[in-house]
């Protein structure tokens, strides 16, 4: 029985350092990052108002040139620039990370 209440004990003990770990490290307990919402909102609003490239039109644009699928993909930005970074696998396994203007669609490194 005291076993049991120790190993209990102890599951709670690192339930609870981790959020302050993930806390020292800068971040929140999201492992997209505190802000991912927020930057997904505005690219969705871009999007919406015409100002920026969709990102499905982006991914489609690198498989025609790189047939293969996404890793991940987001929002950032590069000074005041809106651009997306995509994670890229190719079908021969070589990773590709790209950066895209998300206003013109134009491939600014990668590939």
């Amino acid at each position: 029985m005291k076993r049991i209440a120790a190993a209990i004990f102890g599951l709670g003990l690192i339930s609870a350092a981790l959020p302050l770990a993930a806390q020292a490290q800068g971040r929140g307990p999201d492992s997209l990052g505190a802000d991912w919402r927020e930057q997904q909102d505005e690219a969705r609003a871009g999007v919406q108002q015409r100002r920026l490239v969709p990102l499905n039109q982006v991914i489609e644009q690198i498989r025609r040139r790189h047939p293969g699928r996404p890793l991940d993909a987001g929002s950032e930005s590069m000074g005041d620039r809106p651009v997306y970074r995509v994670r890229w696998i190719t079908t021969d396994g070589r990773r590709i990370d790209f950066i895209i203007d998300a206003v013109s669609g134009a491939i600014l490194s990668g590939g």
